[in-house]
């Protein structure tokens, strides 16, 4: 152990220390900004030199490919001369140098170039890009123009009125065709000849303001009525008439309205009518006074023509007893189940339907069914499986009484209708009503075989001789002069 010195404690040396190392003085924020703006330009003008160092190898080594022209030698030569030169530039700034470019490599070796992330194409793909979409802004502006013009032209074309092709004058006359509204036209003749022929006493003054919503300022305000006696109207009809009215043009006509009274006499009542508005049927108004004139004069119903019928005898008699009489039994009630059995699947709406009890019992008094074309008289008609065969039927039913349910009315009516023959028998396929007179002959005079005959149910009631009126039965006009008598 070292002896102790005899040094006092206050008066010893102080061991010197190593000198300290040099301290960097703090750097404010301000420096630190500075130097990190610095860092960017730095790193940015490194990019910079590197991309140009870049375009101008790319740029060389197109000229070379340009001048060597076909000859891959001197191409590739100076393809690799021109990077090489871009390396050392880019090599003395600190940036790696781009591959060397192989010119006119084809195939899997050939370089494509793609930019990086956040870069642009070369300038060659750039145009191509820029090219394409310059197409496709020019397809999309030519498309929207056509769709424009093709919508316009739809629009325009629709609100374009089309006039309707006119006929001739001669056709309207043929074919009875005109622009005055006929049927509005006959309604309102029809009102007002209904009130002309009914008056009353008591009603003078309720049918003089009816009247004068039909007629213009100078017509007959009482329709020719001079305020005495009663008539009763009990149907107006137009019977199809027309005539022009020359004063008014297409714009007027005389209609002629067929009035039956409710005493029974009938008479046809001429009334001239103007319209207004064609198109719209407005605007009526009877411009004239009524002139009352003669019926119709009927004519003579020419007889048909000859052609050879047979009458199956044997086919009529088995309809008549087998068939028809179940048939119309099950039809006058429209037993719908019962009606299966006599119809075939397709039988028409009007052989199913049936009368719905309009007329009751039934009973079929004669069965006419034509023989095939061909047959010989007194020979036996053949049918065909599935053949249609035509029958006239006459049926008398009860029931008709109308309004006098107890009385005992007997009502004769003919049919047409139609069956066919089927492996199960005659089923009947069709029915329709009412069957031709064949002899014809006049229709308002009785003939002298049958002076007391009655008219058929549905025609027009015959006139009496003209001087011989009967009850309820007008009488029969005078022919004109110019005109013989029928």
């Amino acid at each position: 152990m070292a002896p102790q010195s005899n040094t006092p404690p206050g008066q010893m040396a102080v061991p010197s220390l190593p000198p300290r190392a040099a301290q960097p003085a703090a750097e404010s924020k301000k420096d630190k900004r500075e130097q990190a703006k610095a860092e960017r330009k730095a790193e940015y003008e490194r990019k910079r030199a590197a991309r140009k160092a870049e375009y101008e190898s790319k740029k060389a080594a197109r000229a070379s490919r340009k001048d060597a022209g076909t000859a891959p030698a001197p191409a590739a030569s100076a393809g690799t001369t021109a990077p090489t030169a871009g390396a050392d530039r880019s090599a003395a700034q600190g940036v790696p140098a781009p591959a060397p470019e192989r010119s006119g490599a084809k195939g899997p070796d050939a370089r494509f170039d793609v930019p990086r992330p956040g870069g642009r194409l070369p300038s060659n793909g750039r145009s191509t890009h820029v090219a394409l979409r310059a197409t496709l802004l020019i397809t999309t502006c030519v498309f929207a123009l056509g769709s424009c013009g093709v919508t316009g032209l739809v629009i325009g074309r629709s609100s374009v009125s089309v006039k309707p092709a006119a006929l001739a004058g001669e056709d309207l006359d043929r074919y009875r065709l005109t622009d005055f509204p006929v049927q509005s036209a006959a309604v309102f003749a029809e009102e007002y000849a209904s009130l002309c022929m009914t008056y009353a006493p008591e009603n003078t003054d309720k049918r003089r303001e009816a009247l004068a919503r039909y007629t213009s300022l100078g017509v007959d305000r009482d329709c020719g009525w001079n305020g005495k006696g009663k008539q009763q109207v009990k149907q107006a009809s137009w019977d199809g008439t027309v005539e022009e009215l020359p004063e008014y043009g297409k714009n007027g006509r005389y209609l002629n309205i067929q009035v039956t009274f409710a005493g029974g006499r009938t008479t046809t009542l001429s009334v001239p009518v103007y319209v207004k508005d064609l198109a719209g049927a407005s605007g009526l108004r009877v411009v004239g006074n009524v002139g009352e004139m003669p019926l119709p004069i009927r004519d003579t119903a020419p007889a048909l023509e000859k052609r050879e019928e047979v009458i199956d005898q044997e086919l009529s008699a088995q309809l008549r007893d087998q068939v028809l009489a179940g048939y119309f039994k099950a039809w006058a009630a429209s037993d719908t189940t019962a009606l299966t059995r006599f119809t075939t699947p397709d039988a028409t709406t009007a052989a199913v339907s049936g009368l719905a009890g309009a007329l009751t019992a039934p009973v079929v008094q004669e069965v006419q069914a034509l023989a095939p074309e061909g047959t010989e008289t007194g020979k036996k008609a053949t049918y065909t499986q599935g053949q249609a065969v035509p029958a006239r039927v006459t049926v008398v039913w009860g029931g008709g009484g109308g309004e006098d349910a107890k009385a005992e009315v007997a009502l004769k009516r003919s049919y047409r209708v139609t069956v066919v023959n089927t492996a199960q028998g005659w089923f009947i396929k069709d029915i329709r009503g009412g069957v031709m007179d064949p002899t014809g002959g006049r229709a308002d005079t009785p003939t002298a075989a049958s002076p007391t005959a009655t008219p058929a149910s549905g025609a027009s009631a015959p006139s009496a001789p003209s001087g011989s009126a009967s009850p309820g039965l007008p009488a029969a006009p005078k022919p004109a002069a110019s005109q013989p008598a029928p």
